[in-house]
């Protein structure tokens, strides 16, 4: 019996490495080739001792002064689509969880299926309405559609904490005369911040990294930091891997040390809304 159980253990250890190593590798082989001289980076068999340099993160403030323009570009619209899609979200979740009709469950169902169609499947319909009202290339238009693109699964995450909160905390806060609006503000949300983080949290991943929506709706003024990778990808000049891997290894190192900073927050929140009763 303890022989299966020690086998069974190393069997979960084993595959439990398996997928961290084949998760870190390719971020690890990035960053450390972004410090590798150009003539080392494919080398064969790989180096893994070498002397490091800053020669690619120089020639990368030199000759892509645009890529730290995206990264400007890339905080604007991850913050104001992040903070646009958890006020929607903690509002929406708030309808559902103490309304209930037959529209409201249809419209939530719904809210449900439309986020399982490809982005792409509405991005090109949406670009001549884009044209029309003039937003393309702009902020305005990547936060509202990564906002967009996220406040169905907010939705349903903010219900579900949301529903964790009891009633009549809010019928004490209508007796004593407070308004719904007051109680979502002074009441409900300070009790469901932790959705309201892992909310914020998957919409930040997300729209740091998105490339499709700044591909076809930016082109100069809001180009974000992927697009701007996927240019030098394209460069006419050749690509030059050491940038690459430079400018990757700045576009990685925010978004990863915001989500190791968050995560006991992601991981409290997530827990609290599935388990309490």
């Amino acid at each position: 019996m303890r022989t299966d159980r020690l086998l069974s253990g190393m069997g979960k250890a084993l595959a439990v490495a398996a997928i961290v190593l084949w998760s870190i590798f390719p971020i690890a082989f990035i960053v450390l080739s972004s410090f590798k001289p150009g003539r080392d980076i494919f080398a064969v068999p790989p180096k893994f001792f070498f002397e490091p340099t800053f020669a690619h993160y120089l020639n990368l403030w030199e000759r892509w002064g645009s890529f730290f323009d995206g990264l400007l570009n890339s905080l604007i619209v991850t913050a104001g689509a992040a903070l646009l899609a958890v006020a929607a979200s903690s509002l929406a979740g708030f309808v559902y969880s103490r309304y209930s009709s037959r529209m409201l469950s249809g419209s939530l169902f719904f809210l449900i299926c439309i986020r399982l169609i490809p982005p792409i499947v509405v991005t090109l319909p949406l670009f001549p309405m884009v044209n029309w009202m003039g937003l393309n290339d702009t902020h305005l238009i990547l936060i509202l559609l990564y906002a967009t693109f996220f406040v169905s699964l907010g939705t349903v995450l903010m219900r579900t904490f949301i529903d964790q909160v009891p009633r009549d905390l809010d019928e004490a806060a209508l007796l004593d005369g407070a308004s719904r609006l007051t109680i979502l503000r002074k009441i409900i949300l300070p009790l469901v911040a932790p959705g309201m983080i892992a909310v914020a949290v998957f919409v930040v991943v997300f729209a740091w990294n998105e490339f499709l929506f700044a591909f076809i709706f930016t082109a100069t003024k809001a180009k974000t930091a992927p697009f701007v990778l996927s240019e030098m990808i394209s460069s006419v000049d050749g690509v030059d891997w050491g940038v690459l891997f430079a400018a990757s290894t700045i576009q990685l190192a925010p978004v990863l040390l915001f989500v190791i900073f968050m995560n006991r927050f992601l991981v409290a929140g997530l827990t609290a809304g599935a388990t309490k009763g």
